[in-house]
């Protein structure tokens, strides 16, 4: 059987055989399911130093909102990380970390695709 390619992209590669990830190579045959898991940002620093900074504002207005507004920028700025989860006889591995949502739900479609070919 030719190994069909559902997805070829950059360094990332999915075939009917294999899933190939920065020059690592997974065999899709040992690959019982994939899914995409999102890993939220850690926002606790910043916060702390938004309030913090509201706090100074009481008593250093200019140094005080300049702290909240850093703090604000911080907060708005951090964004989840995806990672493609793959299921094997193994255990569960992270194969991909993205922060494109987008990217990673291709290559997930790609894989489950290439699943299904398999048989």
């Amino acid at each position: 059987m030719e190994e069909k390619v559902f997805f070829d992209h950059a360094d990332v590669k999915v075939t009917s055989a294999r899933f190939i990830n920065a020059g690592q190579t997974s065999a899709m045959s040992n690959v019982t399911s994939v899914k995409a898991f999102e890993e939220k940002p850690n926002r606790l620093g910043g916060i702390v130093l938004l309030v913090v900074g509201l706090v100074m504002a009481v008593n250093v207005p200019i140094l005080g909102l300049l702290v909240a507004a850093v703090a604000g920028g911080y907060l708005y700025h951090q964004k989840p990380m995806y990672h493609v989860m793959l299921a094997t006889a193994g255990g569960e591995v992270s194969a991909l970390k993205t922060r494109e949502r987008a990217y990673l739900d291709k290559i997930v479609a790609a894989m489950n695709e290439a699943i299904v070919a398999r048989g």
